[in-house]
């Protein structure tokens, strides 16, 4: 079983200015003349960590990092004007113009999953492959799932600390009533929203209980971002149209990608896949056997290294052609 590559360390490091007031936080390491790859963080609002350096082979990959609006070391913090998706998807294109990128593959998770498939059904000139682990297509269903009647019913302990800070009279729409705390100027509500809502989620991500996984979606400054930015989203339908990201698969054709989704993968199911593999004829699908939705988990840790090396092998030194 493949496990992370060593630690590495950014050789550049910088904040890209785009639409006011957002800068973004971008970072390089491996090999400058190596295969691009643009890692796409997840949430949105988690940002992205130091392990999301380590699956690619530095001596391959030019792995190049970013934190989204309003995530990570992107400033302001957690803020939401000028945060929606297609601004995301133009700092994308911001960043490879500004990097001198002609073509890239995309690692993505989750949120990240949706965010790159979007962009390679916008730019898809623009697109080696594609790599995503638990495909989220940011619709109805989904948010009912995770925030209505799905997930509650396998974690109905956690459940009920998530339901905690919303009043019963708001539980019909606690997607709403947690936007409202977020968004409002109670901090201590604030904060007592963005923990239960970003705890909920972390509880919820692993097959097995992780401490790691908890003390990360725990953190303050990472809870606070997640939740405000995915309950603005969320509100929004993802600021996509219904369906967006299936209905314009058409738009894949000729991207080989590879998708690993965890067969136990409680925030986003595994149907989610199995749908889009259906209209994306050049995706294989890796169904993980005892994988929940976390990267971090060994079964999905192995199956993206091996994606990433495959995709090495694929390209090699010929990648700008």
């Amino acid at each position: 079983m493949f496990v992370l590559y060593p630690d590495i360390k950014p050789y550049h490091r910088r904040h890209l200015k785009v639409s006011p007031p957002h800068e973004i936080y971008i970072e390089e390491c491996g090999n400058p003349d190596g295969i691009p790859v643009l890692v796409v963080h997840g949430g949105p609002g988690a940002g992205c960590t130091v392990q999301h350096r380590s699956y690619f082979d530095p001596e391959k990959y030019r792995i190049i990092l970013y934190d989204q609006r309003g995530a990570g070391r992107s400033t302001p913090h957690a803020e939401l004007m000028n945060n929606d998706t297609p601004s995301l998807l133009e700092d994308m294109e911001a960043i490879r113009r500004d990097l001198k990128v002609e073509r890239w593959v995309l690692f993505g998770g989750s949120w990240g999953s949706t965010l790159s498939l979007l962009y390679a059904e916008r730019h898809p000139e623009r697109v080696l492959g594609l790599i995503l682990r638990g495909i989220f297509l940011c619709r109805k269903t989904e948010f009912d799932w995770l925030y209505r009647n799905g997930a509650s019913r396998i974690f109905p302990d956690y459940w009920e600390d998530f339901l905690a800070p919303i009043p019963e009279a708001e539980r019909s729409d606690l997607l709403n009533a947690y936007y409202q705390r977020l968004v409002g100027n109670n901090e201590l509500a604030r904060m007592g929203a963005a923990k239960a809502w970003s705890l909920w989620e972390g509880r919820c991500s692993t097959l097995r209980p992780s401490s790691t996984a908890m003390e990360f979606f725990a953190e303050p400054h990472v809870a606070l971002a997640i939740a405000r930015i995915e309950t603005h989203y969320f509100v929004h339908g993802g600021f996509i149209e219904p369906n967006q990201v299936l209905r314009d698969a058409d738009k894949l054709k000729g991207i080989p990608g590879t998708i690993v989704h965890g067969r136990y993968d409680m925030i986003c199911p595994v149907d989610n896949a199995l749908q889009l593999c259906a209209v994306w004829h050049d995706a294989s699908l890796n169904i993980v056997r005892e994988a929940g939705h976390s990267a971090s988990e060994p079964g999905n840790t192995d199956a993206l290294i091996r994606a990433t090396r495959d995709m090495a092998l694929r390209y090699g030194d010929d990648y700008r052609v």
